[in-house]
């Protein structure tokens, strides 16, 4: 993994995966949740990279600094009547995502059919943020123990517009911190929008298992086959 990346030619700071394909052909970005950081799905990089040759997978930091190495894209409070976000934070986050994106592809020559962005949690949010407003940007999201959020709505593209995405969606049936009522509330507006998608349960927590990642890497496989 690369040193942090911070410059003014990029929306984020980021990290790459090493070694870095010399001529990449696919791009995946992997984001980080709430109160994390870059770093934290280090693991499931490596596999992509392993199984996914030629593909670029970058690791960048949410903007919002919370404390010594943790970071957000938006602030959360968890209530008795749910998760209540700063709406605000959300979309300058999606708005900031959508611009990194432009920008890694333009500077690596990789085309959006090429490009997925996935993440744990908030990651995974931000992951169908970026996805459902700006299907033109990627060929992919993946939602990894996330949700969608209701604030999204007025961001939408329309209908027609979205069914060429594709989205993977994977959640814990134990999960404490996001039930899993979100994820089923996600299956259906994905299948409202007419977007394809895979949906897994796991007997988890709130968390990433080995059979969601191995999941997800297989899913990758399908959207972005090797030259």
């Amino acid at each position: 993994m690369t040193a942090l990346h911070t410059s003014p030619d990029f929306a984020l700071a980021f990290r790459v995966l090493q070694p870095q394909p010399a001529r990449p052909t696919a791009l995946v970005l992997l984001l980080h949740g709430v109160g994390g950081s870059e770093t934290n799905l280090l693991d499931m990089a490596a596999a992509i990279s392993t199984q996914q040759p030629g593909t670029l997978v970058v690791l960048p930091r949410g903007p919002l600094t919370l404390g010594p190495g943790q970071f957000a894209w938006f602030r959360v409070a968890f209530t008795a009547d749910g998760p209540r976000i700063d709406a605000a934070e959300a979309d300058s986050s999606r708005l900031a995502l959508l611009a990194f994106i432009t920008q890694l592809q333009q500077a690596h020559g990789i085309a959006p059919q090429r490009t997925v962005v996935a993440g744990f949690s908030q990651g995974g949010i931000m992951s169908a943020s970026v996805g459902l407003s700006a299907p033109e940007r990627v060929a992919g999201f993946g939602l990894l123990s996330g949700r969608i959020l209701p604030e999204l709505e007025p961001h939408l593209a329309k209908s027609g517009q979205l069914t060429q995405l594709q989205a993977f969606v994977g959640h814990g049936e134990f999960d404490s911190k996001l039930p899993v009522v979100w994820a089923e509330r996600s299956d259906l507006l994905l299948t409202a929008l007419g977007v394809s998608y895979q949906s897994h349960r796991y007997p988890i927590d709130h968390g990433i298992s080995a059979a969601m990642q191995a999941d997800f890497v297989a899913w990758l496989q399908t959207l972005l086959p090797t030259a």
